[in-house]
């Protein structure tokens, strides 16, 4: 019965949103008050241990919401100057056909726009560029959403992976690398989805050679700029690099001289801003950045049943060397940028894009504290423990399942961050109990987390927002498919990858 109690939070979660169609915010704050009462009632908590868990789960939520806000404001400052569109607009002139529009628009310049906003905005942006191109609107979104799965975890300024390492207290230097060798792989699957999902085997035979290259390139400087610790920008930086080589490739076309560089750089300025804002931030101004951060000690708790958690500090916040503030400086200087030069738009003013920016964030901040909140109360409660217990009782079927559990998580919240903050501890607490490699499960758990995020219910309503003329429900059905053979793909390179490692 310990399990099925344990259980019952995550059940909510599931129930409340899959079941009832509730928000993630509403489904959140249900299964926090679902974790509280089955750790006051059933396993034995206090008071102090809700106190104490909520405290911690306020700091994990600011370590990550606070890129996450950044990096809606940084969105909302270049999309209100109208560079989303003018980059839109200028890019598909380079390719010839569907296979090449859906690899340049929603694999390259899909995964670019993950990795510097992320939180549906790719699949809203590039859905309509496919419908506009000839796409069938159905297929524009499954394209769209698929194309940039692979850049989830380290997109959006590293949000999902600062997440990971919130939730797990491990260092980025221990998980970037497995991480990026799993996305790498999905680098691959994500753009031979969007070939066969745009032209079948046409388009595998003749973009068979790209696929490889471009790919390539994105997923070695992903990983690339993850081992060296810029996992903030590492998603950012091989879709710019992806982008950069296919640009190469195809300007090298007659129809290439019809593109205007100078206003796609124009364009594009905010994002060399991050660049070079994050270089000096990360290199030259570091530790004094970093002389003011924010945290708490906390208290040992102990249930009456016996499960302690030692006193500890909480997540340290860095208040002006953190992701979230270099997104911060970005923005301000990127807003200069278009006042100095100009924008694209008609008007342009910080009101609308602050208003935009606190409107468009409200859900998450609320889904994210809440889903927090249950996760750390389930862990102190010893709840999390007993499921991992539970699962590790499947023994040698328990890798091949993990990219699974954080497919499910994503699924469930609609966030790759929410399913980290969720099952990652219940990954690692299984991988203890088995003796098997943390790092390698918790690759998989974030890599299947990314994927899951692709098919979530609120990812494909987003997705299909903006193409009035798609069928939400065979988007949803195709969608899916595609998910489940990449995360099978994923299971079975966790078996192999685990069977190396003993």
């Amino acid at each position: 019965m310990d399990v099925i109690w344990a259980a019952v939070p995550l059940a909510t979660v599931l129930y409340l949103m899959l079941g009832r169609k509730w928000s993630g915010s509403a489904a959140g704050l249900a299964g926090w008050l679902a974790a509280v009462l089955v750790a006051l009632l059933l396993f034995g908590g206090n008071g102090l241990l809700v106190g104490v868990a909520f405290g911690k789960a306020l700091l994990l939520a600011l370590y990550v919401l606070y890129i996450v806000w950044m990096a809606l404001l940084l969105y909302h400052t270049v999309d209100a100057a109208g560079a989303i569109k003018v980059i839109g607009q200028e890019l598909p002139v380079l390719a010839r056909d569907a296979a090449e529009q859906a690899l340049l628009l929603a694999w390259v310049f899909g995964s670019f726009l993950q990795g510097a906003a992320g939180f549906g905005v790719p699949a809203a942006v590039v859905a309509p560029l496919l419908v506009g191109l000839g796409f069938d609107a159905t297929t524009a979104v499954v394209i769209a959403l698929v194309g940039h799965g692979w850049a989830v975890t380290f997109g959006s300024l590293g949000s999902s992976f600062g997440a990971l390492l919130a939730a797990t207290g491990l260092e980025s230097a221990a998980l970037a690398h497995p991480a990026a060798v799993y996305l790498g792989i999905c680098c691959f699957l994500c753009g031979i989805v969007c070939v066969w999902a745009a032209a079948r085997w046409h388009g595998l035979r003749t973009q068979w050679l790209r696929i490889v290259i471009v790919g390539g390139v994105m997923a070695a400087v992903q990983w690339g700029l993850a081992v060296a610790g810029f996992w903030h920008i590492a998603a950012f930086g091989g879709g710019l690099a992806g982008l950069l080589v296919i640009m190469l490739d195809f300007g090298r076309r007659p129809q290439a001289q019809t593109l205007q560089g100078g206003r796609l750089l124009h364009a594009f300025a905010p994002y060399l801003i991050l660049i070079a804002v994050i270089v000096v931030g990360q290199f030259l101004l570091k530790e004094w950045l970093g002389s003011v951060t924010l945290n708490w000690e906390f208290p040992a708790v102990v249930t009456d049943n016996g499960w302690e958690t030692p006193a500890s500090a909480g997540r340290s916040l860095n208040l002006f060397g953190h992701a979230g503030a270099l997104l911060l400086y970005t923005s301000l200087l990127a807003y200069g940028w278009f006042r100095w030069r100009g924008p694209f738009a008609k008007t342009y003013a910080w009101r609308p894009i602050l208003l935009k920016t606190i409107k468009r964030s409200r859900k998450s901040t609320v889904s994210m504290v809440a889903l927090l909140a249950m996760a750390v109360t389930m862990e102190h409660a010893g709840m999390t423990h007993i499921l991992a217990q539970t699962l590790s009782q499947t023994g040698d079927v328990f890798p091949f399942l993990s990219p699974f559990i954080g497919a499910l998580g994503s699924f469930m919240t609609g966030s790759n961050t929410s399913s980290n903050v969720v099952f990652s501890a219940l990954q690692m607490r299984t991988a203890e109990t088995l003796q098997l490699a943390i790092p390698i499960l918790l690759a998989a758990q974030t890599a299947g987390g990314a994927i899951g995020s692709i098919f979530a219910p609120a990812k494909v309503v987003v997705g299909a927002s903006t193409v009035s003329a798609a069928d939400e429900a065979a988007v949803f059905r195709a969608i899916v498919r595609y998910g489940v053979v990449i995360l099978f793909v994923l299971g079975v390179l966790t078996i192999l990858f685990l069977s190396f490692e003993r």
